[in-house]
C-alpha cells in the first residue's frame, strides 16, 4: 500500500473514505467523537498540500434515506475541531453534489451525506463506485474500521483509481500497531477476551493459541465454556451448540501450551437488572435462578497477576455486564491491571466498541499503548484474515 507522504495534491480533489459510523444520542448529538477526532491527521496533511478534501463515510444501517442516520451533526462536529468550516453536501452522489464540490478552493473540505442511503454501497456496486469516483482526481482509505467490507466506496471505487490510490495515516497507525501484535510480540503474551458469545470470538480464539502464551475468558461466554467442564451455571447466557467447541478450544490450549484462563467465581443476579441484590458463588455452582453477570473477586486477582507479568496484552470484549454499576467491577479491575502493565512497560492494544467504551468510562482510555478504532476489521487483520479494502490498495 502506497502512504500520503510523497503526494503532491495541489488544486487536487481528494476523496478521502473516513468512519465516521459515531454514537449519536435521540437527538442527533454525537456522545463519542473519537472515530472523528483519528481522521484529523489525514485531513490536515492534505489541507496543508492545497488539495481539496472530499469527505465520504457511512454511519449505521439506514433501510431508506433516514434523517435520524444523516452525516449532518459530523459536518457541524468537524467544523468545531478543525476551527475550519466543513461544507456540508445534501447526497453523495448526483449533479447538486458535484455542483457543491465546484465550488470549493484548494483547503476547503465538504462531507458528503451518508453512502448508506443507497444500497448499492453495501453491494458493491459498480456503477455506484463510478460515480462516487467521478468526484475526485484522488483516493484515500483511511476507514480502518470497514476495511473487512468489500463495499463500493471501499473496495470496488479503487479499480477507478488505479495509480492514485493511497492509504491514510490512521489506516497506517493500525497495520503497525496490529503488526506488533501479530508478527512482534513480545512474550509471555496475555490476549484477554471477554463479551457475550463464543460464536463471535472463535476465530480470534483459535488463532490466538498460535501466538499467545495465556487466554483470558470473561464475559457472558465463560459460562458456556464453565458449562462444558460441568459446571452448573443457573440462568446465565449460554450458547447450548456451542458446548462440544468450547471444550475443543480447552484442549487445543493444551495442545500448543496455552494457559486458557476461566473465571473462578461470579457475581450473581435473579434478574438482568441494576436494581436487584447480588451475591457471589464459585462460577461452578451458580444457584439454578441466579444469572451470572461479572466475575468475583478471586478471579480478578488471578486476571491481575496474568496480566502483570505480561509484556505484550491484547483485550477486546468487557468481563461483565459493565452499563450496569453493580456489574462493571470486573471490567473495571481488569482494564485497570492492563493499564498498570503497559506503565511497566508493556505492549498494550485494545479494540472493539465494548472494550473502548469501557475504558473511557473507567477514565483510563489514555492509559494504553493504542486503541484501535476497528472492531470487526481489527480482529479479522489479527486472525489472519483478507481484508478487501486493504487487498483493493495493495
Amino acid at each position: 500500500m502506497k502512504g500520503i507522504q510523497n503526494l503532491k495534491l495541489v488544486k487536487k480533489r481528494v476523496l478521502i473514505r473516513v468512519d465516521f459510523n459515531v454514537p449519536l444520542d435521540k437527538n442527533q448529538k454525537i456522545t463519542d467523537a473519537s472515530r472523528i477526532k483519528a481522521a484529523i491527521p489525514t485531513i490536515k496533511e492534505i489541507i496543508k498540500k492545497s488539495g481539496t478534501v472530499i469527505l465520504i463515510s457511512h454511519l449505521g444501517r439506514p433501510k431508506s434515506k433516514d434523517p435520524k442516520l444523516s452525516l449532518k451533526p459530523i459536518a457541524k462536529k468537524l467544523s468545531e475541531l478543525l476551527c475550519q468550516k466543513v461544507v456540508f453536501s445534501k447526497d453523495c452522489i448526483g449533479e447538486q453534489t458535484l455542483s457543491d464540490i465546484k465550488k470549493l478552493k484548494p483547503g476547503n473540505i465538504i462531507l458528503l451525506e451518508n453512502l448508506r442511503y443507497y444500497k448499492e454501497e453495501e453491494e458493491g456496486n459498480v456503477d455506484f463506485a463510478k460515480k462516487l469516483s467521478s468526484l475526485a482526481d484522488v483516493y484515500i482509505n483511511d476507514a480502518f474500521g470497514t476495511a473487512h467490507r468489500a463495499h463500493a466506496s471501499t473496495y470496488t471505487i479503487t479499480r477507478f483509481f488505479k495509480n492514485s490510490r493511497y492509504c491514510g495515516r490512521l489506516l497506517e497507525k493500525e497495520i503497525t500497531n496490529l503488526d506488533l501484535i501479530l508478527k512482534k510480540s513480545k512474550n509471555p503474551f496475555t490476549a484477554i477476551i471477554g463479551g457475550a458469545k463464543i460464536s463471535s470470538k472463535i476465530d480470534i480464539i483459535l488463532s490466538l493459541l498460535e501466538k499467545t502464551d495465556t487466554i483470558i475468558i470473561g464475559g457472558g461466554m465463560a459460562y458456556t465454556f464453565v458449562k462444558a467442564l460441568g459446571g452448573s451455571v443457573g440462568n446465565s447466557i449460554v450458547e447450548e451448540d456451542k458446548l462440544v467447541l468450547a471444550k475443543k478450544i480447552i484442549q487445543q490450549a493444551k495442545e500448543h501450551s496455552v494457559d486458557l484462563i476461566l473465571p473462578v467465581d461470579s457475581i450473581n443476579s435473579a434478574s438482568f437488572s441494576n436494581n436487584e441484590k447480588t451475591s457471589s458463588s464459585d462460577i461452578y455452582k451458580i444457584p439454578k435462578e441466579s444469572i451470572g453477570l461479572d466475575i468475583g473477586s478471586k478471579s480478578i486477582s488471578i486476571f491481575k497477576k496474568h496480566i502483570l507479568s505480561s509484556k505484550t496484552v491484547l483485550w477486546n470484549g468487557p468481563m461483565g455486564v459493565f452499563e450496569f454499576s453493580k456489574f462493571a467491577n470486573g471490567t473495571k479491575s481488569v482494564c485497570q491491571a492492563v493499564c498498570d502493565s503497559t506503565y511497566g512497560g508493556a505492549f498494550s492494544l485494545i479494540g472493539g466498541g465494548d472494550s473502548i467504551a469501557a475504558a473511557k468510562l473507567c477514565g483510563l482510555s489514555e492509559g494504553f499503548s493504542y486503541v484501535s478504532t476497528g472492531g470487526g476489521a481489527m480482529l479479522a487483520y489479527l486472525e489472519g484474515k483478507s481484508l478487501p479494502a486493504l487487498k483493493a490498495l495493495s
